[in-house]
């Protein structure tokens, strides 16, 4: 699929093509968008979590009142989880919250984000994110203009540091390096913002495009050294 590229001011820059195994792809499985949100919400869970059980607080564990003949109710000790202070019945304990996702399924919903945003018409490719001087004022102007007041911008490998120190005062802007895609945050913004460097970043990981033609005989020929 083709789609045109734009400047930060909203001028036309020519066009690109986008590789329908990555971007074009009709059927969104939403299933596979789910699992991969939840396997990346589960990984940044800390899982420190922890209450006291009735043997922890410190509380005496000794009979309150003699069991009989004072009209009150039986108890036999103030770390009970009925009194204030007392210890949980069922306390929580630090636990792992990550769980396995196949490398395949991970990949793929990568590709499935990336078509959903193309074929929403929410995908905007830029030709760089240059920026003269560090102006919040200026960038929001722009990305305004782009219709891209909730987006998520992925520049190329390293960010512009002007870009990104104006952008990131900006509510609902993130804005990451290639190696930072992720589906999570596709899919939390309207707008997905792309640079040609981002795009060529993007077709060397799944391997098609002319950047993973040009990537492909320096993996040749490292694997005929490591051969030999």
């Amino acid at each position: 699929m083709k789609l045109d590229i734009r400047t930060l001011d909203g001028k036309a820059a020519g066009s690109i093509d986008l590789a329908d195994a990555v971007f074009g792809i009709a059927e969104i499985r939403k299933d596979i968008l789910a699992r991969m949100v939840n396997w990346q919400l589960a990984k940044r869970r800390a899982g420190t979590h922890k209450t006291l059980s009735r043997g922890e607080v410190s509380r005496s564990h000794s009979k309150l009142y003699r069991q009989k003949g004072t009209g009150r109710a039986r108890h036999g000790a103030a770390n009970a989880p009925i009194f204030r202070g007392g210890g949980h019945a069922h306390n929580r304990l630090p636990r792992d919250y990550e769980h396995a996702l196949p490398k395949k399924v991970r990949a793929l919903a990568l590709k499935h984000a990336l078509s959903a945003k193309a074929g929403a018409k929410e995908l905007i490719v830029v030709d760089t994110l240059s920026m003269k001087d560090a102006k919040t004022k200026v960038v929001r102007a722009r990305l305004e203009a782009l219709g891209a007041a909730n987006a998520l911008i992925i520049g190329g490998a390293e960010l512009d540091m002007k870009f990104a120190l104006a952008a990131r005062n900006i509510p609902n802007i993130d804005v990451l390096p290639s190696a930072g895609l992720n589906v999570y945050d596709i899919m939390r913004r309207s707008r997905l913002i792309l640079t040609k460097d981002a795009v060529d970043a993007i077709n060397a990981r799944f391997g098609v495009g002319a950047a993973a033609a040009a990537k492909a005989p320096r993996k040749r020929a490292a694997k005929a050294e490591a051969e030999a």
